[in-house]
């Protein structure tokens, strides 16, 4: 997958499939973008390698939004 889209995804962007927050977003080799949650997005990135000439996947980021509430949940209990 390629990351040098120029913009990074915000919570603006929604999914093209189900309208939750997007985390990756496809530049299609026919000029259009593709934007699909982190679900949607495993689901149809088969097909979408052989047609996108660009993919920028940021779902790393939920992982990392629970590591860092579990590290702050814990910081707080103590």
């Amino acid at each position: 997958m390629n990351a040098t889209l120029a913009h990074r995804l915000s919570a603006a962007d929604r999914c093209d499939r189900c309208g939750a927050r997007a985390y990756i977003r496809a530049r299609l080799r026919s000029g259009g973008e593709l934007y699909f949650c982190a679900h949607h997005g495993r689901q149809h990135l088969p097909s979408l390698v052989g047609q996108a000439s660009e993919i920028h996947d940021e779902s790393d980021q939920l992982t990392a939004d629970v590591s860092s509430a579990a590290t702050s949940t814990s910081a707080d209990e103590r």
